[in-house]
């Protein structure tokens, strides 16, 4: 039996309900079993589009695992091609946001947020990766998605960083604990920064149109934003992974190169 284009889409516009029912991540199995209706099969398929709809509910539900592990495989594409899509913006650090080799083979991606505790807990790891690597490049993207004391701290950050100091800045950010207006002018006048130029900088067109980048950046690769999230040559990893498994990212990273 053949099955046309037409027969697949009809059969997965009627299947909608059936998706609603299972849960919005079984959209993705629609496609899937569209697609293994078309396969050769040992046994004759049902001649009717009810028993075809059947057969395939009947799998999935047999089946239900396939439905998260379709879903991460989705996921995982959709990072993949979005890095690709959006390589050059990524890679490329706002002013001094970034660390280590500068033409580094491979470049870590992190986005972060100052009042994330699992974005703090990471710098040890990040640290030790840029000491034991002399080959790769690390870049920070701030996204303040936290409250209102995390875009106080991501525009200061930034704002240092215009000047040269944007890891100095970040370390001591970490250091002083959930960021607040008092806690980001404490760390500022703390360094020996142009007070004045970073007064102006922080609500600068420049400043603004970084943070609302980054944002975009970040949802492109995974539209349910959280921090911290490492992408890394197309691989994206949520959450403070440690230090192995960013090791073994970069590692993967340079394989494909």
């Amino acid at each position: 039996m053949t099955i046309t284009l037409a027969q697949i889409k009809q059969f997965m516009q009627r299947h909608r309900r059936l998706a609603a029912t299972i849960g919005a991540g079984s959209a993705v199995l629609v496609g899937i079993a569209a697609a293994w209706l078309v396969r050769p099969h040992p046994a004759p398929l049902p001649a009717d589009k009810a028993a075809i709809e059947t057969v395939v509910r009947d799998y999935i539900l047999t089946h239900p695992e396939i439905i998260p592990q379709a879903i991460e495989k989705l996921r995982e594409r959709q990072s993949e091609d979005a890095y690709a899509s959006n390589k050059a913006a990524l890679e490329t650090p706002f002013a001094s946001a970034w660390a280590g080799a500068p033409d580094g083979d491979v470049t870590l991606v992190m986005f972060s947020d100052y009042a994330c505790g699992y974005c703090r807990s990471s710098l040890p790891d990040i640290d030790r990766l840029i000491a034991d690597d002399p080959r790769l490049k690390v870049v920070w993207r701030e996204i303040p998605i936290l409250g209102p004391g995390s875009e106080i701290a991501a525009k200061a950050s930034l704002a240092a960083a215009q000047q040269g100091a944007f890891r100095s800045f970040h370390e001591r950010m970490f250091e002083a604990g959930l960021p607040s207006t008092d806690k980001v002018s404490l760390v500022i006048r703390s360094m020996k920064l142009d007070y004045g130029r970073i007064q102006r900088d922080v609500d600068s067109p420049a400043v603004s149109s970084e943070l609302r980048k980054n944002i975009e950046l970040a949802q492109r690769i995974d539209p349910a934003l959280a921090t911290p999230m490492f992408v890394i040559g197309g691989q994206m990893l949520k959450g403070a992974v440690g230090y192995d498994a960013l090791k073994q990212a970069v590692a993967d990273a340079r394989k494909r190169l």
